[in-house]
């Protein structure tokens, strides 16, 4: 099968979907489109960069006007023209030195993208300096390429994420130096120690380690102190938010209300209370979502386009049932919380919505995953539909139910799921966004929502295509 494919992989090379004849060896250029043979959709190889990855799913990534995204390679911060897919080195990294550990995580002495701004076509990220161990906040226009200095972080700290008008960022910092080496997260500027050396190697940009559990485990039980707070980036001014000894991640600022900010209580989600909002200047700590079930759970929390609906995977319990849940944030809402169901195959690690919420998408899911989906290896299309009320009887606290219709886009059975997929739609609704270690060496797709049309002549198995250019996936179960 193998003999076959690559003979007709090869034959495509004048038609421009393999670079090279030499298709059949690891490492070889993999084909830049092709229609799956099991979906019947497009799928286009979008970056050139082994090891690019995308956005974490719920980051926002597109500018202001949709002309650019953003995504990042071992060399750096780079742009994607959306209308030409062309793409630009933005940010550069700086070279790693010579005395540098080897195999620390990208970012370490280099630079860590952030998010894309609500307002202006800018990239924010920060740069640590690797004898103070302070980080930096930058941003870097993406159509001049202008680079702005901003604020220094305080010792310990980083930030997440930027507000919709660009004057805040928020993040945590570990209250002492002691506790701070206990800290989980790549992004963390944490001391050089063997321990953390090692977990960080092992967690490569959004690659899952294989002891995240027992990782999460520990950290949840170490109780650090440490402190949310918001910086202004002009002046560097430190605003502190809340002491905790909660484990704080996963801060998103609304991408309307520059004075909200969503947070969650990270952990096994069995053993937290995850979703929350606070405003910047510390009031209305409010938890999203309570449970009125034991062991059930919820997580992967992500704004709306519009900015009004906080959305967030709903298990009532873990691994039995699985929703998409949505918190409606306008209180003249008839129903402030709505759901649908799915099957357990159709459970994604993550969703993601469209503008207008018209349409969902999901990244599936190997079996080791929490569904433990026996065949859940696909980029999901969600149509939603409302469950039909038949006169039922109807009050406003009340959940609004509904039911996806799920569509295969992608075969992801070569895919290695300690990757996270980590889908979007484009701006357009005309491309479903992922990052896939199909081909061995990470990447950037995308896949068309619409068929492909009929008579194409690149029709592959995607599984069979990706054993041609990398080895097949260890399996995380």
């Amino acid at each position: 099968m193998r003999i076959a494919l690559a003979s007709a992989i090869t034959a495509l090379t004048l038609a421009g979907t393999v670079c090279s004849a030499q298709v059949t060896q690891p490492g070889a250029t993999p084909p830049k489109t092709w229609v799956d043979k099991d979906t019947g959709h497009r799928v286009f190889r979008i970056t050139d960069e082994p090891g690019s990855s995308a956005f974490y799913f719920n980051v926002n990534a597109y500018s202001p006007d949709d002309r650019y995204m953003i995504y990042t390679a071992p060399d750096g911060i780079h742009t994607l023209e959306m209308a030409t897919r062309k793409t630009r080195l933005l940010v550069p990294n700086p070279p790693r030195p010579a005395d540098g550990p080897e195999g620390a995580p990208r970012g370490f002495n280099g630079n860590h993208a952030i998010v894309v701004g609500h307002k202006t076509n800018s990239i924010f990220y920060t740069h640590t300096d690797p004898a103070t161990r302070l980080s930096t906040v930058f941003k870097a226009n993406m159509d001049t390429g202008e680079i702005t200095r901003l604020a220094t972080l305080p010792p310990r700290a980083s930030i997440a994420t930027v507000n919709a008008d660009e004057t805040l960022g928020a993040g945590v910092y570990d209250e002492s130096d002691a506790t701070a080496a206990q800290a989980y997260g790549a992004n963390n500027p944490n001391p050089a120690t063997a321990a953390n050396a090692a977990a960080d190697r092992e967690r490569a940009p959004l690659v899952q380690p294989e002891s995240k559990g027992a990782m999460m485990e520990r950290r949840l039980a170490a109780r650090i102190p440490l402190v949310l707070f918001t910086v202004e980036l002009k002046t560097g001014k430190v605003h502190e938010l809340l002491h905790s000894t909660d484990w704080v991640n996963h801060l998103l600022f609304s991408p309307i209300d520059p004075t909200l900010l969503m947070y969650c209580h990270e952990g096994p989600w069995h053993k937290v209370d995850r979703i929350w909002t606070i405003r910047t200047d510390g009031s209305h700590n409010t938890l999203m979502h309570e449970r009125t079930m034991l062991m059930e759970i919820a997580g992967h929390e992500f704004w709306g386009i519009d900015g009004e609906t906080v959305w967030y995977d709903w298990q009532p319990p873990k691994g039995e049932d699985f929703f998409l849940a949505g918190y409606h944030l306008d209180p003249n809402t008839d129903h402030k919380r709505v759901a649908y169901h799915m099957l357990r195959d159709e459970w994604s690690i993550h969703f993601n919505v469209n503008k207008g919420a018209t349409l969902f998408c999901g990244d599936g899911g190997d079996p080791g995953q929490v569904a433990k989906a026996p065949d859940g290896e696909w980029i999901y299309l969600f149509h939603p539909e409302w469950r039909f009320n038949d006169n039922s009887i109807d009050k406003p606290e009340y959940w609004k139910p509904g039911i996806f219709h799920s569509e295969r886009l992608v075969n992801m059975k070569h895919h290695n799921y300690r990757l996270e997929p980590n889908v979007r739609f484009s701006p357009d609704s005309k491309l479903v966004l992922f990052t896939s270690n199909m081909f061995g060496p990470s990447y950037v797709f995308a896949v068309e929502v619409d068929k492909a049309a009929p008579g194409a002549t690149d029709v592959f198995s995607t599984p069979e295509l990706g054993r041609v250019y990398g080895p097949d996936p260890t399996p995380t179960h």
